[in-house]
């Protein structure tokens, strides 16, 4: 009996095994740098699918290349420590390649006298002289002392320039894969405490500025994500509808594989196969809560590199938009952690469950630095039997707020409104339900709140107060994006700031504009 297809998202995925997404489109961009015998870079987050996609082209390079792929995962840090260890570590690595697949070629790998860089330099002359040889090394950055591997790199560099001048024979294309780019293993040093910067010290270096640059998107895009689940449909004959499904994961995931496999494989063992919205929805909430190897990775790099969360902050809670600047130390590693992604020209967070669990992680320290926030609300008053009520909520957060903050800082509150309301709501829709923030709508005057609560979904519109007009101007903003959305009832919370009698007390009322009802509440100081 054949063995039944899944989704995978721990390790290797392999075709004919698990369900997979038809990336060959971006597998033939990649072969094209290699034809041209580029070296390269391929660094992404973490669960990116880079090791996956270095096995699809390992088995898809013509015969006419000779391949060899090792990994430095699980390689001892002794191999870093001198240019003899890493020379026959090296070695050793290739040989064992050939002797794992069974293949003819590792005893041309095995050479005791080769323990100098120099060495190694004629070794390589001699060996790729008369095939076209790909060098594939994936996690090149997880060793923690990365030295003796970019010195290694200065030499694959030298002797590339003297490749492309008619003087001596290296590897054809050499292809690197990792979460860090290759400038920036010095600040993985850094952090490991590996390594300590000397006077006038750069953080960053180039020692591989012979590289392209790696182009190629490697999240998944929509024909992508229903390539997979059509093979799945083709075996278990669900009836999803398939176009739909691939247009919401893409929606919550932005593409991220391992996002994209966890929610498919969510539906697929946890919850019967409901391959509908809802559905969807449901697995949408348990990866939100689940602990990974991903999302503790991402969250390390948060609090390991303030500058990166302070600019998370400011884009998630603060609602400021920032052009992207390739200068800007704090951009690349978001984006060298796939925490960050350039969207028209600016930077934006990756996807809408990364907004969500990185909100979050932001209103749990607000919660936890902030007694005042601890609700005075039952939840059963707010949601009960499977019903959320939204105006009940708005009003409750109104005079919370009106009597925990009327005495403070205009300043700290304008800062922090929108966090306090977020980090206010969060028990009532937990485990039940979750919100996201409006990419589209969000800035410094504007912020929209979307909350999904079992089959219900509630369009919050979140604004400081800038005056009659600007309230008015509210109004039809939050028409549009109703109308957007095919939503009849909306809900606008704002903030009014003005330190005269009777404005702080909080207001609520519902209104009726063009055809739309509105739940209007006023709240300040």
């Amino acid at each position: 009996m054949l063995q039944q297809r899944r989704f995978n998202v721990t390790g290797l995925c392999v075709p004919g095994k698990h369900y997979m997404a038809n990336t060959s489109e971006k597998l033939a961009k990649i072969m094209r740098f290699v034809e041209q015998g580029d070296y390269f870079t391929i660094n992404r987050g973490r669960q990116y699918g880079k090791t996956t996609t270095l096995a699809l082209l390992e088995k898809q390079l013509p015969k006419e290349y000779s391949v060899i792929k090792i990994s430095f995962e699980g390689v001892s840090d002794s191999m870093f420590e001198a240019e003899a260890d890493f020379c026959q570590g090296l070695l050793k690595q290739c040989s064992k390649y050939f002797n794992e697949r069974n293949l003819p070629g590792s005893e041309a790998w095995i050479d005791s006298s080769v323990t100098t860089f120099d060495l190694l330099d004629a070794f390589l002359n001699k060996t790729c002289r008369e095939k076209k040889i790909v060098l594939m090394i994936d996690e090149v950055d997880k060793t923690s002392n990365n030295f003796i591997f970019l010195k290694f790199l200065g030499i694959l560099r030298d002797k590339f320039l003297k490749r492309s001048d008619g003087a001596g024979a290296t590897f054809h294309s050499v292809i690197l894969a990792g979460v860090y780019d290759i400038k920036n293993l010095k600040l993985k040093m850094i952090q490991a405490g590996t390594h300590q910067l000397q006077d006038g010290e750069k953080r960053t270096n180039s020692p591989w500025n012979i590289a392209i640059d790696f182009n190629v998107d490697m999240s998944f895009n929509e024909k992508e994500i229903a390539s997979m689940l059509m093979e799945y449909e083709n075996d278990r004959k669900t009836g999803m509808d398939i176009e739909a499904v691939s247009k919401e994961i893409r929606l919550y995931t932005s593409g991220y594989p391992y996002l994209v496999s966890r929610l498919c494989q969510k539906i697929d063992e946890e919850l019967d196969y409901d391959w509908t919205s809802a559905g969807l929805q449901k697995a949408v909430k348990l990866v939100l809560i689940e602990q990974s190897t991903l999302f503790d990775d991402l969250f390390k790099n948060v609090k390991s590199y303030s500058e990166l969360r302070d600019l998370l902050y400011s884009i998630l809670i603060n609602g400021k938009s920032f052009a992207f600047n390739s200068d800007n130390s704090s951009m690349n590693l978001g984006l060298m952690f796939g925490i960050l992604a350039q969207a028209n020209e600016k930077i934006a967070v990756h996807n809408r469950i990364f907004e969500i669990r990185i909100t979050n992680y932001f209103a749990t320290e607000k919660e936890i630095q902030d007694s005042k926030l601890t609700m005075r609300t039952s939840v059963e008053e707010v949601a009960f039997e499977n019903k959320f009520d939204m105006p009940l909520l708005l009003e409750k957060f109104a005079s919370h707020y009106y009597e925990m903050y009327n005495n403070k800082d205009i300043t700290f509150l304008e800062r922090e409104c929108r966090l306090l309301f977020i980090t206010y709501l969060r028990p009532f829709i937990n485990g039940a339900g979750f919100y996201h923030l409006e990419s589209e709508t969000r800035n410094a005057k504007r912020m929209d709140i979307v909350v999904d609560y079992q089959s219900e979904q509630f369009i919050v519109e979140l604004k400081l107060w800038y005056g009659e007009a600007s309230h008015e101007k509210a109004y039809e903003q939050l028409f549009g994006y109703l109308e957007r959305k095919n939503k009849a009832v909306g809900y606008l919370l704002t903030f009014d700031f003005r330190k005269e009698d009777n404005i702080g007390k909080p207001q609520a009322k519902w209104i009726e504009y063009k055809g739309k009802k509105i739940f209007d509440c006023m709240v300040g100081v």
